[in-house]
């Protein structure tokens, strides 16, 4: 499973231009489910969103965590974070899961992540438009394998 962080100051997400979900400062999740992913990989990725340090603290160091300045998630998902570019210029996208299992396991990570701080979601399969306003700006890549 494959998540990237964004710091934000405000996202939000439309679906055939009604915007259906917005936070304030948080995180910006983009999250692709790959094919060989279970709940395991889903707990490692909490644990490390909900405490990684990647907010200021009064001196402008990296110190807090999204728990910390009680922050918000937006979770989109991505399916295009399991692109396999190796080859050709067509990117190769066969590493994602199947989209039932897939929508599955991405519901599976918004339920567990509100157990620990406030989400929003985009709306799995559609086409989405995602405004960013990134603070920082700040990006992480995680990905539950490394973990």
């Amino acid at each position: 499973m494959k998540a990237l962080l964004q710091r934000v100051k405000r996202s939000w997400v439309k679906v055939d231009g009604q915007e259906i979900a917005s936070i304030e400062t948080g995180l910006n999740i983009l999250l692709g489910v790959m094919d060989q992913d279970s709940e395991a990989d889903i707990d490692k990725l909490i644990k490390k969103i909900v405490n990684l340090r990647i907010f200021p603290n009064a001196e402008g160091r990296f110190d807090r965590s999204i728990k910390d300045i009680e922050g918000e998630a937006l979770v989109v998902s991505q399916f295009t974070l399991a692109a396999n570019c190796k080859r050709g210029n067509r990117p190769d996208f066969s590493a994602a899961m199947e989209p039932k299992r897939a929508k599955e396991l991405y519901e599976l990570f918004v339920n567990r992540l509100q157990e620990h701080i406030p989400v929003q979601t985009g709306q799995f399969g559609a086409m989405m438009e995602v405004g960013i306003i990134n603070d920082g700006p700040v990006t992480i890549i995680l990905d539950s394998k490394e973990l």
